[in-house]
């Protein structure tokens, strides 16, 4: 069903922030019958693209009226949502659905038919109020609901551009990003990934394998980064795996690859 006359069925609520938040709105859009996805939507005059930002781990990041969060704030694309705004990018943080707001939350469920459709209202409503194209952009976990995504959904119902960063390139519990039909997708892909990252399930050394499945996108290209700092978990947002200290680079990079010609 298009996006329009979804939301012409259901009503779209919006949660006004306090005035120092007022660049970001809570959003509730109507996805599935019954459903609806939470998003926090910073809207940026003049925009050249709009991204959708999808966190790793379980997703659930419980997203409140005011704009906070339960979990998942310091994840690298949670916290550098307004980096991106900064850059001229609209942005859309994306939660879980109301239908999974309580554990394992997105767990188990990023390559699952209801999530692609979830996503897919959200693409086009954006791409409708925005109107400019919107790429997905995962990090860690969310680069397989991204991905899994881009390559079940045709033009014009898909995203216009890919952004995988710090990318599930192995996971013996499921299925990683190269194993999905990569090689499918007709929109510019972006892989970005720290060379020393130390995650066990993303490892520098299979982004080639990765990039090898590309050869029907466009344009595409896998951005390896140095330098930050890291500590505790490898596979924690803290560490190399998050970007950690060098976020204003690593989304400089990115956006002036989305919006180069």
């Amino acid at each position: 069903m298009h996006v329009r006359h979804l939301i012409a069925l259901s009503t779209l609520v919006w949660h006004a922030l306090a005035p120092a938040q007022a660049a970001e709105k809570v959003v509730d859009l109507p996805t599935r019958p019954g459903v609806t996805q939470r998003l926090l939507l910073t809207e940026v005059p003049g925009a050249k693209a709009a991204v959708v930002l999808l966190a790793g781990g379980h997703g659930g990041l419980q997203i409140q009226n005011g704009g906070s969060m339960l979990w998942g704030d310091g994840n690298f694309l949670v916290r550098s949502r307004a980096l991106f705004a900064q850059q001229g990018i609209t942005v859309a943080v994306v939660d879980a659905p109301s239908d999974r707001q309580s554990p394992p939350y997105l767990s188990g469920y990023r390559q699952r038919p209801e999530h692609v459709a979830d996503l897919q209202a959200v693409i086009a409503w954006l791409r409708e109020t925005a109107k400019v194209p919107v790429w997905l952009v995962g990090t860690s976990r969310g680069t397989q609901s991204a991905a899994h995504v881009a390559t079940s959904l045709d033009a014009p119902q898909g995203p216009d551009g890919l952004v995988l960063t710090a990318t599930i390139l192995t996971d013996p519990r499921g299925r990683p990003v190269t194993a999905m039909p990569m090689e499918r997708l007709r929109m510019p892909v972006l892989v970005v990934h720290h060379e020393q990252d130390g995650c066990s399930h993303c490892p520098y050394s299979e982004v080639p394998a990765l990039m090898g499945k590309l050869g029907g996108a466009p344009r595409s290209q896998a951005l390896g980064m140095t330098g930050g700092t890291t500590r505790g978990d490898p596979c924690e947002a803290a560490s190399h795996h998050g970007f950690n200290g060098i976020e204003p680079e690593v989304v400089q990079k990115t956006v002036a690859w989305m919006l180069a010609k």
